[in-house]
C-alpha cells in the first residue's frame, strides 16, 4: 500500500491508502491526494458581506456563503465545530457540483458572488478554483474566510481566482502551537495575499490567550508595515466548544481597538 505525504498545508500528513489527514478532507486514493469533501456542502446561506467580516469590500452587498466539513486546525473555541471538526461519517452534507453552485450564484443579480466560509475552505482548493472560474466571466467575486494555514503553492493557485480574503490572526507563536497551527505560515499568507487581493484580518480576542497590549500592538504594527490601510477586526470571544473561559469584556475590546488604531487607520470592534 502506497503512502503519500499531503502537501496542502504545513502539517504534511502521511496518508496511508484510503486514509484522511488531520483536516478530514484530504484522502489518499490509489496514491493520489484527493479532495474528499469536494462539493460536499454542509451550509449554504445568503449573508451581508459585513458578516464575513469584510467592511471595505463592496460594503452593503450580499453574498452567497458556502461551507463544507473539516479543518486543519484544532481550535478549542471554534464557533463552527459541528462541521469543522467532523468528517464524511458524521457531517450532514449535500453534493453540489461547481456548475450547480455557479447557477445558484448567478441566479440573483444583486448577489456579489460566493464566500467560502464556515469550515476551512483552503483545504478544498480544487472546488474553490473550479467554481470561481465558472463565475469570473460574469464579474462575480470569490471570497475566502480562512485561517491562512496553507502551503505557498496552493495559495498561489487560489490567488489567481480570489478577490478578497478575511484571514484569522489568532495569536502569537505559542498560542498557535496550542491550536495545531503555524504562526509563520499565517503571517506569510497575509503578507502574500495583501499584494494580490483585498485582505482584512480578524483576531478573536480571548482573555488570557491573546489579549495582551503587547500582542495587539505588535500585530497592528506588523500589519501597518504591510499596508497602513489594511483592515483589522478585533472580535469579542464567547465560550464555545471546549473553552469555558468567560466572554471578553466589551470595554476591553473597545480599549484594544483604540490601541491598535495608534498604528492602523481601520480597526473595528466585533461581536460587541
Amino acid at each position: 500500500m502506497s503512502e503519500i505525504i499531503c502537501d496542502v498545508c504545513m502539517h504534511h500528513c502521511h496518508l496511508q491508502e484510503g486514509k484522511t489527514g488531520m483536516c478530514r478532507a484530504r484522502r489518499n486514493v490509489n496514491g493520489v491526494n484527493v479532495c474528499d469533501n469536494y462539493g460536499r456542502l454542509t451550509s449554504l446561506a445568503m449573508d451581508p458581506i459585513e458578516k464575513k467580516p469584510l467592511y471595505h469590500f463592496y460594503p452593503g452587498s450580499w453574498i452567497l456563503s458556502a461551507g463544507s466539513y473539516g479543518c486543519n486546525l484544532s481550535c478549542p473555541f471554534c464557533q463552527n465545530a459541528s462541521i469543522s471538526m467532523t468528517d464524511e461519517r458524521t457531517a450532514y452534507y449535500r453534493e453540489v457540483s461547481p456548475e450547480q453552485l455557479a447557477e445558484l450564484i448567478l441566479k440573483q443579480e444583486d448577489n456579489l458572488g460566493i464566500a467560502f466560509t464556515y469550515n476551512e475552505p483552503m483545504i478544498s482548493y480544487e472546488y474553490i478554483i473550479d467554481t470561481a472560474r465558472l463565475i469570473r466571466p460574469y464579474d462575480k467575486k470569490t471570497v475566502l474566510v480562512t485561517n491562512g494555514c496553507i502551503s505557498p503553492h496552493i495559495l498561489d493557485e487560489l490567488l489567481e481566482v480570489t478577490d478578497a480574503m478575511n484571514i484569522d490572526m489568532k495569536g502569537d507563536r505559542q498560542f498557535y502551537r496550542e491550536l495545531n497551527g503555524d504562526y509563520d505560515t499565517v503571517r506569510r499568507t497575509i503578507e502574500t495575499s495583501c499584494k494580490k487581493c483585498h485582505v482584512e484580518v480578524t483576531t478573536l480576542v480571548i482573555p488570557g490567550k491573546n489579549d495582551t497590549d503587547a500582542f495587539i500592538e505588535e500585530e497592528a504594527k506588523w500589519l501597518a508595515s504591510l499596508d497602513p490601510d489594511i483592515v483589522l477586526h478585533l472580535s469579542r470571544y464567547f465560550p464555545r466548544y471546549k473553552y469555558r473561559i468567560p466572554a471578553t469584556e466589551r470595554n476591553e475590546i473597545y480599549r484594544l481597538t483604540e490601541l491598535a488604531k495608534k498604528h492602523l487607520k481601520h480597526v473595528y470592534p466585533g461581536n460587541v
